[in-house]
């Protein structure tokens, strides 16, 4: 089976991870980020979507600073909401399956256990808002659809909290790190991997469309999440900072985060035999590539 996929997103990083996965032959994958797609624009991205004449879209664009979006609703709606459902109109006209990567920031994290996808979506600030909006967009546009919704994302690209940690930690003697929000810390390379598989499986079958989560197995907290990091830095010699847990009243942010935002994962794995490792092994793999390029880095300097 041949497959022309558009993946929207260049420079992120899920699109970053796409852009090195092993995709099935005879798919052919194509990257568009800024400036000819920009989901700021979007008749503009949607016109670009129609002439890909593709078979496959998989959106991996996102508006994703949380703090930012509560002074930028306007354009956090833009790239998550409007965007997206623009998108979704366009594969309509050109009969393409689109993948959209949405969050666990929908949820307000009162629930007492992990999220299920069927349960209500409830967001807390402006980029939870923009990306629930956007979920029902797609729906409303176009059924043949994969919303996957992920949670806590790392990886060796771009800005996130394992790369910050890292930063951080080789800066500061002690480190205070939020211990009460729990959710499921996803590497970027396992969730590629988990995109390409369900795109397999809907092209093939031209079933399963609809809702999904798709995470590391795990549940733990942003302090635990730290510790380890930097567990695995000491276990190669490196010396570490000390890490204190602190509570989320210690450390204010511009926009609210769920206390909980645990997902679970069972659908996936009972529709697509897709189900991630746990977030550990996703989490070293991940500091292995960093404290390599560091040291490659490094040795360049020299």
């Amino acid at each position: 089976m041949t497959a022309r996929v558009l993946v929207i997103g260049r420079e992120g990083q899920l699109a970053r991870e796409l852009a090195r996965a092993r995709w099935p032959d005879g798919w052919s994958p194509t990257f568009a980020g800024r400036p000819e797609l920009d989901l700021r624009f979007p008749d503009k991205a949607a016109a670009a979507v129609t002439a890909s004449a593709a078979d496959l879209v998989v959106n991996a664009a996102a508006y994703t600073n949380v703090d930012q979006a509560e002074s930028e609703p306007d354009i956090a709606r833009l790239v998550n909401a409007a965007g997206p459902g623009a998108i979704a109109a366009a594969c309509g006209k050109i009969g393409a399956t689109l993948v959209s990567i949405s969050t666990d920031y929908i949820f307000d994290g009162t629930k007492a256990g992990p999220y299920l996808e069927e349960d209500p979506v409830n967001p807390i600030g402006a980029y939870g808002r923009s990306k629930a909006e956007g979920e029902a967009l797609i729906r409303a546009a176009w059924a043949e659809h994969l919303i996957l919704r992920t949670s806590w994302v790392f990886s060796p690209f771009g800005t996130n909290f394992v790369k910050t940690m890292l930063r951080l930690g080789s800066e500061r003697p002690q480190l205070r790190i939020v211990a009460d929000q729990r959710g499921c810390p996803t590497g970027a390379r396992d969730l590629a991997g988990a995109v390409i598989g369900a795109c397999t499986a809907v092209k093939s079958a031209k079933a399963g469309f609809g809702t999904y989560h798709v995470a590391n197995s795990g549940a733990t907290t942003w302090y635990d999440v730290t510790r380890a990091i930097f567990d695995t830095l000491a276990a190669r010699g490196k010396q570490v900072p000390e890490i204190v847990p602190i509570t989320t009243a210690e450390y204010p942010t511009k926009a609210a985060r769920p206390a909980n935002s645990v997902l679970d994962c069972g659908r996936m794995q009972s529709t697509f035999g897709i189900a991630l490792p746990p977030w550990q092994e996703a989490l070293k793999e991940c500091v292995d590539e960093l404290l390599k390029q560091r040291h490659g880095a490094g040795r360049g300097r020299g």
